[in-house]
């Protein structure tokens, strides 16, 4: 099994073989994270150091030329606020995670460079060009809109009989936004029938995560479709035990959720993204601007099954398939 690695993450590594070389830069940097929820922020700095990893192999060490301040909208109802904390304090650069909060981040501020970490930025109107993006905000793309999408529908389909409804869960926002759009776009190309499952209440937490699912059980839906939205990953333990309550086969957007005991993912290498948005942190601190470093977009998605959970859901993965994963759990 391989090391679970998630985007850019912001933790406190220690890196003491790399104490001289960062000593030898006089200015100590300043960047702020800005966290959806404490649970994505906790998730983060405990699941994976790969991008503080990457930081350090650039001569970033945090506790000796790297400050980092962490703020989190947990428990907090106004959003604006948040930010301005995050801004008050002057970082160089911000980090963030999922495309709303970049969005909030955008309108508050217009000078301070923010990377982040989100899918399709055309999609959801971040930006009207991948490879310049303007303004001052960059970052790493964890899908690639329509086309993952179809990926992840076309294998979903070749498990399930034709006609079944595969549900996807999103929040008002993107069932309603250009990337809802660009999912359903997928699906109707790929000849899926998707019905949209919408969360109540934002921030989602588990009671909220039990509610939509009972809403799958009552609509009759035969298979399940998960978006890549940080909330997900930071809860895919609970989602991951919700969709094999129901007995239903599902795609994930990431291995991490197949590792839980998924059936079958069509995701990005989460390590290299976060190494990209690493560098990208490094090339705003020496002075390029951010709108003119290009996002830069996952290349290759893997396929991993899990034949023990299709086992279990009794649901056949035809040979075909299996030829064509890049990793089979048995």
């Amino acid at each position: 099994m391989r090391r679970r690695e998630f985007i850019a993450l912001i933790g406190s590594a220690t890196a003491w073989p790399f104490a001289g070389r960062a000593q030898q830069r006089s200015k100590v940097h300043h960047i702020a994270a800005v966290y959806p929820t404490q649970m994505i922020q906790m998730m983060m700095e405990s699941e994976s150091r790969v991008f503080f990893a990457e930081l350090q192999l650039l001569g970033y060490v945090e506790g000796i030329n790297l400050t980092v301040d962490r703020f989190s909208l947990e428990g907090r109802i106004d959003i604006k606020e948040l930010i301005r904390q995050a801004i008050r304090g002057g970082p160089e650069v911000i980090f963030t995670v999922g495309s709303d909060m970049a969005a909030a981040l955008q309108d508050a501020t217009k000078s301070i460079p923010i990377v982040a970490a989100v899918v399709d930025p055309i999609a959801t109107g971040l930006t009207v060009s991948i490879s310049r993006p303007g303004g001052n905000l960059t970052g790493v793309v964890i899908d690639a809109g329509v086309n993952v999408w179809e990926k992840r529908f076309e294998v979903l389909r070749e498990i399930t009989p034709a006609g079944l409804r595969v549900a996807f869960l999103a929040t008002p926002d993107v069932r309603e936004g250009p990337y809802g759009r660009a999912v359903r776009q997928a699906a109707d190309r790929v000849g899926i029938s998707l019905t949209l499952i919408t969360y109540d209440n934002v921030p989602v937490q588990e009671a909220e995560y039990r509610r939509a699912f009972s809403a799958m059980r009552e609509a009759g839906i035969g298979a399940i479709a998960i978006p890549d939205e940080p909330a997900d990953f930071a809860y895919r333990k609970l989602i991951v035990e919700l969709v094999q309550d129901l007995r239903l086969p599902a795609v994930y957007p990431f291995r991490e959720f197949v590792d839980e005991g998924g059936l079958m993912a069509c995701s990005p290498n989460l390590a290299e993204l976060s190494r990209h948005a690493a560098h990208q942190v490094d090339q705003i601190l020496k002075g390029v601007n951010p709108g003119d470093i290009p996002f830069f977009q996952a290349t290759k998605f893997e396929l991993i099954i899990n034949l023990k959970t299709a086992k279990a859901l009794g649901v056949t993965v035809p040979p075909s398939l299996l030829a064509r994963a890049d990793e089979v759990l048995e």
